[in-house]
């Protein structure tokens, strides 16, 4: 298997589905202003990733975590801002990783290509997976802060010993689960849990996102906990390869205004 995906690698084959990619903002509600853009990947009429993915043969996927970063570099590197650090999040799978500094070597080849500073650059893995080789996936994060990418440790609290995670690999960012953001407002328990989480990250330097935010009394709450990164159809569903712009303004003057 490792030799297929290496080779695949090398001889730039391609996955034999069609895909696109989507963009969707990470808004900072404080200064107002878009502070990423999560691509997400999308059937070429628009169908949800799930779709995609089901369509995936699993001699494909190494090939095709390639391609989708490609894409998204070079879908987003001619429409992002040119100079105010906006950075683009993209999914990787850690299993397709086999050897991290020549895996990403495509993605530096695309932002290359369309002018993209790759150190604006964030990588995404899930704890929704369980990972049977943690010591790679601490090899993958090591070798992309080195490189000066950003790393966020998406859907926290949705998965497998997402604190153990954490700990081991001490991402820059952590994503967490709508599961948690959802209803937050009149949910005690899930409040406790996100101050108890949002302490957590605080001792340990990282950034934290709420991830399916979609109403103004959720982003109330959060603010108010002391998250200013947000994600979620309040502030812009993700759009087919195209930045969508803000629907939230009026919220976020109200939410940097409570800060």
């Amino acid at each position: 298997m490792k030799g297929d995906g290496c080779g695949s690698c090398r001889e730039g084959r391609g996955p034999s589905i069609e895909f696109t990619m989507a963009f969707q903002p990470i808004v900072d509600v404080v200064e107002g202003r878009v502070w990423g853009y999560e691509a997400l990947v999308r059937g070429p009429a628009g169908e949800p990733a799930a779709h995609v993915l089901n369509g995936i043969a699993p001699a494909d996927i190494y090939r095709f975590d390639q391609a989708c970063r490609v894409r998204a570099i070079e879908l987003a590197g001619p429409l992002l801002p040119p100079h105010d650090g906006t950075k683009l999040s993209i999914n990787f799978m850690p299993g397709a990783v086999y050897e991290p500094s020549a895996c990403i070597r495509s993605s530096l080849a695309a932002a290359r290509r369309v002018g993209l500073d790759p150190r604006r650059l964030m990588f995404e893995f899930t704890e929704n997976e369980r990972m049977a080789d943690t010591r790679h996936v601490e090899r993958i994060v090591a070798e992309y802060r080195r490189l000066g990418f950003t790393t966020a440790l998406d859907d926290f609290g949705a998965g497998y010993a997402g604190l153990n995670l954490l700990a081991n690999f001490r991402p820059d960012v952590i994503k967490v689960d709508m599961a948690l953001v959802r209803g937050i407002d009149t949910s005690p328990a899930r409040q406790t849990i996100m101050a108890g989480l949002i302490g957590i990250a605080r001792g340990l330097e990282v950034e934290v996102v709420a991830e399916g935010v979609e109403t103004c009394a959720e982003a109330g709450i959060l603010r108010a906990a002391g998250i200013r990164l947000m994600q979620g159809y309040l502030f812009a569903r993700p759009r087919i390869e195209a930045l969508p712009p803000l629907e939230a303004a009026r919220e976020l003057v109200t939410l940097r205004d409570a800060a």
